[in-house]
């Protein structure tokens, strides 16, 4: 249960069928879809959710209260979220179960070696399998007692929130990046882009990512991202 929280012992405790109650899970995640998603899993689960979509934002909400849970994207807007996760494996306060999640597989044995207690791949859309992470991270003592009901229900964000995060690549795009943020928004859209089965948009964001890492020239790549975003923001995401 979170700390520093005036209504956290009114909080109900959790049951069979809603095994995350009276957790709060802090998703500190840039991408609305994937917000959306875990919205979605923590509402079925019975847990209360806050959102922080960068570092800044996250640290800022750590130094009000202490979640239950923290899901941090390993790839946000203002750094790396392992330098997060560290810092939370760190602390000498009460401890927060910490998951990381990504579209990056690869990116797993990272996240474990900063202290995340788990991994979660995106698109992330198994209600089984995120209670039963969070579960397996939690102390014996905030367990629900006896049997669980282990639904395999799948959510399914509403796309608009993929529009959302269209949208913001492209303010992205407007304001001039640099190489620095020129490789975000390669992850950022392949990530999102492979949530929502966007194949043409993933395979233009790969296309730059390995433009970056060998140094070569993005103009193409960013003029054929460009018109795929404004293709989707015409068409309220026609993919």
């Amino acid at each position: 249960m979170d700390t520093n929280d005036p209504f956290a012992a009114n909080y109900p405790a959790p049951t069979a069928a809603r095994p995350l109650l009276g957790l709060t899970v802090l998703v500190v995640e840039d991408s609305r879809y994937a917000c959306e998603a875990m919205r979605l899993l923590c509402l079925r689960s019975g847990a209360r959710i806050r959102r922080a979509d960068c570092i800044r934002s996250a640290r800022r909400h750590l130094q009000v209260y202490r979640p239950s849970v923290v899901v941090v994207d390993m790839g946000l807007p203002d750094g790396n979220g392992a330098d997060l996760i560290t810092e939370l494996a760190l602390t000498e306060t009460e401890k927060s179960v910490v998951l990381a999640t990504s579209g990056d597989d690869m990116l797993e044995g990272e996240a474990m070696a900063a202290g995340a207690q788990g991994f979660l791949g995106k698109p992330i859309t198994s209600l089984a399998v995120f209670q039963q992470m969070v579960l397996n991270a939690l102390p014996a003592d905030r367990q629900p007692p006896g049997l669980r009901i282990v639904v395999d229900e799948q959510v399914s964000p509403d796309e608009i929130a993929y529009h959302d995060d269209i949208n913001y690549a492209a303010e992205l795009i407007d304001n001039l990046p640099n190489d620095k943020a020129l490789d975000y928004i390669a992850q950022f859209l392949e990530g999102v882009a492979r949530s929502v089965e966007d194949d043409l948009m993933e395979q233009a964001a790969q296309a730059l990512a390995l433009k970056r890492a060998s140094g070569e020239a993005t103009t193409s790549e960013m003029a054929q991202i460009a018109g795929l975003i404004q293709q989707r923001l015409a068409n309220r995401i026609a993919i």
